[in-house]
Protein backbone atom coordinates (compact mmCIF):
# COMPACT_ATOMS: atom_id res chain seq x y z
CA UNK A 1 0.00 0.00 0.00
CA UNK A 2 3.03 2.17 0.53
CA UNK A 3 4.32 2.06 -3.02
CA UNK A 4 0.89 3.08 -4.35
CA UNK A 5 0.75 5.71 -2.07
CA UNK A 6 3.83 7.17 -3.21
CA UNK A 7 2.87 6.44 -6.58
CA UNK A 8 0.10 8.07 -6.35
CA UNK A 9 1.66 11.71 -4.80
CA UNK A 10 4.77 11.08 -7.66
CA UNK A 11 1.65 11.22 -10.48
CA UNK A 12 0.16 14.40 -8.83
CA UNK A 13 3.47 16.07 -8.82
CA UNK A 14 3.69 15.01 -12.29
CA UNK A 15 0.57 16.06 -13.24
CA UNK A 16 1.47 19.75 -11.52
CA UNK A 17 4.37 20.21 -13.18
CA UNK A 18 2.96 18.86 -16.74
CA UNK A 19 -0.06 20.78 -16.38
CA UNK A 20 1.62 24.33 -17.09
CA UNK A 21 2.92 22.89 -20.15
CA UNK A 22 0.20 21.08 -21.28
CA UNK A 23 -2.07 24.66 -21.01
CA UNK A 24 0.37 26.52 -23.35
CA UNK A 25 0.84 23.71 -26.02
CA UNK A 26 -3.39 23.87 -26.06
CA UNK A 27 -3.91 27.64 -26.37
CA UNK A 28 -0.87 27.75 -28.74
CA UNK A 29 -2.42 25.94 -31.52
CA UNK A 30 -6.02 28.16 -30.86
CA UNK A 31 -6.68 30.41 -33.07
CA UNK A 32 -8.05 33.54 -31.23
CA UNK A 33 -11.99 32.72 -32.36
CA UNK A 34 -11.43 29.46 -30.70
CA UNK A 35 -9.94 31.27 -27.36
CA UNK A 36 -12.85 33.38 -27.39
CA UNK A 37 -14.83 30.83 -27.35
CA UNK A 38 -13.57 28.17 -24.84
CA UNK A 39 -11.44 29.99 -22.81
CA UNK A 40 -8.10 28.74 -21.85
CA UNK A 41 -8.93 25.65 -20.60
CA UNK A 42 -10.95 24.37 -23.41
CA UNK A 43 -9.96 22.20 -26.88
CA UNK A 44 -9.60 23.40 -29.78
CA UNK A 45 -12.27 23.01 -32.83
CA UNK A 46 -9.26 22.86 -34.96
CA UNK A 47 -5.27 22.87 -34.86
CA UNK A 48 -4.10 26.40 -35.77
CA UNK A 49 -0.52 26.90 -36.32
CA UNK A 50 -1.30 30.76 -37.29
CA UNK A 51 0.18 32.07 -33.67
CA UNK A 52 3.17 30.56 -33.85
CA UNK A 53 3.84 31.47 -37.14
CA UNK A 54 2.76 34.78 -36.75
CA UNK A 55 5.39 35.29 -33.56
CA UNK A 56 8.22 33.92 -35.69
CA UNK A 57 7.66 36.43 -38.27
CA UNK A 58 6.73 39.72 -35.69
CA UNK A 59 9.85 38.76 -33.94
CA UNK A 60 11.94 37.40 -36.55
CA UNK A 61 12.67 34.19 -34.38
CA UNK A 62 15.08 31.88 -36.25
CA UNK A 63 17.83 35.09 -35.70
CA UNK A 64 16.41 35.33 -31.98
CA UNK A 65 17.40 31.65 -31.44
CA UNK A 66 20.32 31.53 -33.59
CA UNK A 67 21.53 34.56 -30.82
CA UNK A 68 20.24 32.74 -27.68
CA UNK A 69 22.51 29.28 -29.18
CA UNK A 70 25.28 31.26 -29.77
CA UNK A 71 25.41 33.30 -26.28
CA UNK A 72 24.51 30.46 -23.99
CA UNK A 73 26.46 27.92 -25.99
CA UNK A 74 29.68 30.18 -25.81
CA UNK A 75 29.18 31.27 -21.92
CA UNK A 76 28.50 27.44 -21.30
CA UNK A 77 31.78 26.31 -22.88
CA UNK A 78 34.07 29.36 -21.49
CA UNK A 79 32.17 29.42 -18.18
CA UNK A 80 33.09 25.63 -17.66
CA UNK A 81 36.79 25.93 -19.14
CA UNK A 82 37.43 28.97 -16.92
CA UNK A 83 36.03 27.18 -13.71
CA UNK A 84 38.11 24.22 -14.44
CA UNK A 85 41.04 26.21 -14.44
CA UNK A 86 40.55 28.19 -11.49
CA UNK A 87 39.67 25.19 -9.80
CA UNK A 88 42.49 22.79 -10.68
CA UNK A 89 44.88 25.99 -8.89
CA UNK A 90 42.54 26.50 -5.97
CA UNK A 91 41.31 22.95 -5.62
CA UNK A 92 44.84 20.89 -6.52
CA UNK A 93 47.72 23.50 -6.52
CA UNK A 94 46.70 25.08 -3.20
CA UNK A 95 47.98 28.13 -4.08
CA UNK A 96 48.65 30.33 -1.35
CA UNK A 97 45.50 32.50 0.05
CA UNK A 98 43.35 29.42 -1.02
CA UNK A 99 40.64 30.25 1.03
CA UNK A 100 40.22 33.84 0.71
CA UNK A 101 40.29 33.09 -3.08
CA UNK A 102 37.17 30.78 -1.97
CA UNK A 103 35.50 33.63 0.27
CA UNK A 104 36.04 36.05 -2.61
CA UNK A 105 34.16 33.66 -5.09
CA UNK A 106 31.74 33.02 -2.77
CA UNK A 107 30.55 36.82 -2.19
CA UNK A 108 30.50 37.18 -5.67
CA UNK A 109 27.84 34.95 -5.93
CA UNK A 110 25.68 36.15 -3.57
CA UNK A 111 26.14 40.31 -5.43
CA UNK A 112 23.11 41.22 -7.09
CA UNK A 113 23.02 41.83 -10.84
CA UNK A 114 21.52 45.28 -10.26
CA UNK A 115 24.52 46.43 -8.77
CA UNK A 116 27.35 45.12 -11.27
CA UNK A 117 25.24 47.00 -14.03
CA UNK A 118 26.19 50.41 -13.81
CA UNK A 119 30.39 49.62 -14.23
CA UNK A 120 29.84 47.21 -15.99
CA UNK A 121 27.61 49.45 -18.86
CA UNK A 122 30.39 52.43 -18.20
CA UNK A 123 33.31 49.43 -19.13
CA UNK A 124 31.17 48.07 -22.24
CA UNK A 125 30.87 51.99 -23.86
CA UNK A 126 34.46 52.58 -23.04
CA UNK A 127 35.69 49.94 -25.01
CA UNK A 128 32.96 49.71 -27.85
CA UNK A 129 31.57 46.55 -26.62
CA UNK A 130 27.80 48.25 -25.84
CA UNK A 131 25.03 46.75 -28.21
CA UNK A 132 26.78 43.59 -28.83
CA UNK A 133 27.02 39.97 -28.14
CA UNK A 134 30.49 39.58 -27.07
CA UNK A 135 30.08 41.34 -24.02
CA UNK A 136 27.08 39.32 -23.09
CA UNK A 137 29.34 36.71 -23.16
CA UNK A 138 32.54 38.02 -21.64
CA UNK A 139 29.74 39.48 -17.89
CA UNK A 140 27.58 36.03 -18.24
CA UNK A 141 31.21 34.19 -18.36
CA UNK A 142 32.20 35.50 -15.48
CA UNK A 143 29.28 35.58 -13.30
CA UNK A 144 28.55 31.80 -13.97
CA UNK A 145 32.69 30.72 -13.85
CA UNK A 146 32.46 32.68 -10.01
CA UNK A 147 30.32 29.52 -9.26
CA UNK A 148 31.48 27.35 -11.08
CA UNK A 149 34.90 27.87 -9.82
CA UNK A 150 33.47 27.72 -6.00
CA UNK A 151 31.83 24.45 -6.34
CA UNK A 152 34.51 22.63 -8.49
CA UNK A 153 37.33 23.62 -5.94
CA UNK A 154 35.59 21.57 -3.17
CA UNK A 155 35.36 18.66 -5.66
CA UNK A 156 38.86 18.86 -6.80
CA UNK A 157 40.32 19.47 -3.31
CA UNK A 158 39.02 15.20 -2.97
CA UNK A 159 40.52 14.11 -5.72
CA UNK A 160 42.40 10.94 -5.59
CA UNK A 161 46.19 11.46 -5.11
CA UNK A 162 47.32 8.48 -6.24
CA UNK A 163 46.40 9.35 -9.68
CA UNK A 164 48.18 12.84 -9.19
CA UNK A 165 51.16 10.84 -8.09
CA UNK A 166 51.30 8.50 -10.84
CA UNK A 167 51.08 11.24 -13.61
CA UNK A 168 53.84 12.20 -11.76
CA UNK A 169 55.91 9.46 -11.99
CA UNK A 170 54.72 8.99 -15.62
CA UNK A 171 56.85 12.44 -16.13
CA UNK A 172 53.32 14.58 -17.01
CA UNK A 173 53.26 18.37 -15.94
CA UNK A 174 50.60 20.05 -14.69
CA UNK A 175 48.91 21.04 -17.89
CA UNK A 176 49.02 17.34 -18.96
CA UNK A 177 47.74 16.32 -15.83
CA UNK A 178 44.89 18.32 -16.21
CA UNK A 179 44.35 17.99 -19.47
CA UNK A 180 44.98 13.95 -19.39
CA UNK A 181 43.97 12.92 -15.48
CA UNK A 182 41.87 15.64 -13.52
CA UNK A 183 39.57 16.80 -16.80
CA UNK A 184 38.47 13.28 -17.45
CA UNK A 185 37.44 12.47 -14.15
CA UNK A 186 35.95 15.28 -13.50
CA UNK A 187 34.02 15.02 -16.88
CA UNK A 188 30.49 14.06 -15.18
CA UNK A 189 30.62 17.38 -12.82
CA UNK A 190 32.10 19.31 -15.87
CA UNK A 191 28.85 18.20 -17.66
CA UNK A 192 26.25 19.19 -15.02
CA UNK A 193 28.13 22.94 -15.06
CA UNK A 194 27.47 22.77 -18.91
CA UNK A 195 24.40 22.54 -18.46
CA UNK A 196 23.82 24.72 -15.74
CA UNK A 197 25.54 27.21 -17.62
CA UNK A 198 23.74 26.59 -20.73
CA UNK A 199 20.23 27.24 -19.16
CA UNK A 200 20.83 29.98 -16.92
CA UNK A 201 22.40 31.68 -19.55
CA UNK A 202 19.31 30.81 -21.61
CA UNK A 203 17.03 31.89 -19.43
CA UNK A 204 18.79 35.37 -18.42
CA UNK A 205 16.76 38.43 -19.01
CA UNK A 206 18.32 41.48 -17.07
CA UNK A 207 21.72 41.58 -18.43
CA UNK A 208 20.61 41.33 -22.28
CA UNK A 209 18.10 43.76 -21.65
CA UNK A 210 20.22 45.93 -20.59
CA UNK A 211 23.48 45.41 -23.13
CA UNK A 212 21.62 44.11 -26.18
CA UNK A 213 19.19 47.17 -27.72
CA UNK A 214 19.03 46.17 -31.14
CA UNK A 215 16.65 43.73 -32.36
CA UNK A 216 19.41 41.56 -33.85
CA UNK A 217 21.08 41.36 -30.80
CA UNK A 218 17.99 40.00 -28.79
CA UNK A 219 17.88 36.26 -27.06
CA UNK A 220 14.29 34.40 -26.88
CA UNK A 221 13.58 35.50 -23.21
CA UNK A 222 14.17 39.18 -24.26
CA UNK A 223 11.81 38.91 -27.74
CA UNK A 224 9.32 37.26 -25.17
CA UNK A 225 9.48 40.15 -22.73
CA UNK A 226 9.54 43.13 -25.73
CA UNK A 227 6.12 40.70 -27.53
CA UNK A 228 3.32 42.15 -25.95
CA UNK A 229 2.57 46.29 -25.99
CA UNK A 230 1.03 48.07 -23.09
CA UNK A 231 -2.60 47.62 -24.72
CA UNK A 232 -2.42 44.59 -26.99
CA UNK A 233 -2.78 41.53 -25.51
CA UNK A 234 -3.12 38.13 -27.92
CA UNK A 235 -3.06 35.11 -25.52
CA UNK A 236 -2.74 32.81 -28.67
CA UNK A 237 0.61 34.48 -29.65
CA UNK A 238 1.45 34.98 -26.36
CA UNK A 239 1.48 30.94 -25.44
CA UNK A 240 2.97 30.56 -28.96
CA UNK A 241 5.82 32.98 -27.82
CA UNK A 242 5.96 30.85 -24.36
CA UNK A 243 5.97 27.50 -26.24
CA UNK A 244 9.05 28.31 -28.69
CA UNK A 245 10.77 29.89 -25.58
CA UNK A 246 10.69 26.81 -23.53
CA UNK A 247 10.92 24.36 -26.09
CA UNK A 248 14.62 24.58 -26.76
CA UNK A 249 15.66 24.77 -23.06
CA UNK A 250 13.18 21.56 -22.62
CA UNK A 251 14.91 19.83 -25.70
CA UNK A 252 18.58 20.41 -24.52
CA UNK A 253 17.68 19.46 -21.18
CA UNK A 254 16.33 16.09 -22.45
CA UNK A 255 19.12 15.64 -24.43
CA UNK A 256 21.65 16.21 -21.61
CA UNK A 257 19.56 14.21 -19.18
CA UNK A 258 21.37 10.89 -18.68
CA UNK A 259 24.43 12.90 -18.13
CA UNK A 260 22.96 15.40 -15.69
CA UNK A 261 21.85 12.02 -13.75
CA UNK A 262 25.34 10.58 -14.15
CA UNK A 263 27.25 13.75 -12.61
CA UNK A 264 24.72 14.27 -9.85
CA UNK A 265 24.82 10.67 -8.84
CA UNK A 266 28.72 10.59 -9.46
CA UNK A 267 30.43 11.16 -6.00
CA UNK A 268 27.88 8.38 -4.61
CA UNK A 269 30.06 5.27 -6.01
CA UNK A 270 33.67 5.48 -4.96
Amino acid sequence: MRRYLVLAALLVVVLLVVAPFALILVNAVKTPQDYAATGPLGLPTHVSFAGIRAFWVRAGFGQVLLNSAVIAGSVAVLGVGLSLLNAYALGIGRVRGRRWFLAAFLVANLVPQESLIYPLYHIATRIDLYDSKLAVIIILTAIQSAFGTFLLSSVLARFPPELLDAAAMDGAGRLRTLVRVVAPVSRPTLAVLFTFFFIWTWNELFIPLVFLVSNSNQTVPLALALLQGEHDLDATATSASALLGILPAVLFFLVFQRTLTRGVTAGAVK
